[in-house]
């Protein structure tokens, strides 16, 4: 069994007044504006930041938890993920937070497995790794065999998932692919952003979030995975006719830039001579042929200044790219719904309490439909929903 979450329950969080999300390997979120796309990729990022420890230095950065919280809500905003244990019971992990004076505080945290062959004399149907309610902290010791407290320093504002020894192979496991889960947004493609300039020559198996490392990555995958470079290359053969082959030419010691060759031109053009939506295509295609992809990928509007020919190619990389990281994207590109599967498609609305709605296209019974019109024609003509 390949490692994916399977489900994520969220209340409170912003347009998430309670959300049921069944999730697949790829899982596209189309809708409106402010029906709660972006916010299921946030909430997820939040809780990779807790996962890693940096769940107060998160809620700052968005403002508090106050800016997070569906607006006029005052209960604990509360987050459930799943995921399944090859030849176990899925691991489940509950997180709330509280608003509190100026801050927040955990007023509950657990992290649990459904036991198996449970005897009705069992009271307690769930194992228990982490237990915590507000300042009553305890997590399962492995050698005590039972709940205790901490025996170190805890920090209050972080969760017990990042802050308890090493815990059993599957509760550790879920705590680092929790933690790894990464959210990209739009590329800055700006005249002095780091996708633009040159970059330290160095083992890089990402491209980075903001393309610090696309130049380092692009190298190391020539070096090292040359079939995952070559991949790319064609990509943008096909998407830029133009386009012959890439080098890494150094610039200084231990810094590379690169040289963008083209057919009809004798000499290369470099990074900060290369159009927004090259780079920003570029930036994908090296990201989702990376071969250090985390098991969760998060994008939000992969579309951004893309050419409608790119959006099929887009979709074609996701596709192979789910194959190894669980995909979550959000988008509200017409022309990139119609290269997709129902079943690839999740169609956000708000319902009549003003929360986010989701339902999987294949749900639908757009059998019939599909037969004369494809799926980006049917969600324009509201066949699906997810419009304003």
């Amino acid at each position: 069994m390949r490692t994916e979450f399977s489900r994520l329950q969220v209340r409170g969080f912003r347009h998430l007044r309670d959300l049921d999300l069944p999730l697949a390997p790829l899982n596209v979120l189309i809708g409106a504006n402010g029906v709660g796309k972006t916010s299921v990729l946030e909430v997820m990022s939040l809780l990779a930041a807790s996962a890693d420890g940096h769940l107060q230095e998160a809620i700052s950065s968005a403002g508090g938890l106050s800016s997070l919280v569906t607006h006029d809500r005052k209960e604990a905003m509360r987050v459930t993920l799943t995921m399944p244990v090859s030849s176990h019971e899925p691991i489940e992990y509950e997180l709330s937070l509280l608003l509190g004076g100026l801050g927040y505080g955990i007023p509950v945290e657990r992290l649990t497995q459904r036991r198996p062959n449970l005897k009705a004399k069992d009271r307690d149907p769930f194992f228990k790794y982490i237990d915590s309610k507000g300042s009553d902290i305890s997590y399962f010791d492995a050698e005590a065999h039972k709940l205790v407290r901490p025996t170190w320093e805890h920090k209050p504002l972080e969760t017990s998932l990042s802050q308890v020894p090493k815990m059993f192979r599957e509760p550790e496991h879920f705590r680092e692919v929790l933690a790894s889960s990464t959210l990209y947004h739009a590329l800055d493609v700006a005249p002095r952003a780091p996708v633009r300039l040159p970059q330290a020559m160095r083992p890089a198996a990402l491209p980075g979030r903001d393309g610090e490392d696309l130049v380092s990555c692009l190298y190391f995958l020539r070096e090292t995975a040359r079939d995952r470079f070559e991949a790319v290359e064609d990509a943008l053969r096909v998407a830029l006719p133009n386009f012959e082959r890439m080098d890494f030419p150094p610039v200084a010691a231990g810094s590379l830039t690169m040289a963008w060759k083209e057919r009809h031109y004798t000499q290369p053009l470099y990074a900060h001579q290369l159009s927004e939506g090259t780079l920003r295509f570029l930036w994908l295609v090296t990201l989702l042929q990376s071969p250090g992809l985390p098991t969760v990928t998060l994008i939000d509007e992969p579309e951004v200044s893309l050419h409608p020919e790119m959006l099929r190619l887009l979709s074609g990389l996701f596709r192979e790219a789910a194959t190894r990281t669980q995909l979550v994207v959000a988008t509200h590109s017409e022309r990139l719904v119609r290269f997709l599967d129902p079943s690839e498609l999740i169609v956000c609305d708000l319902d009549e309490s003003g929360g986010t709605a989701v339902t999987r296209a294949s749900e639908l019974d757009l059998d019939a439909w599909l037969k004369e019109y494809s799926l980006d024609q049917l969600w324009g003509l509201g066949r699906l929903g997810g419009r304003a």
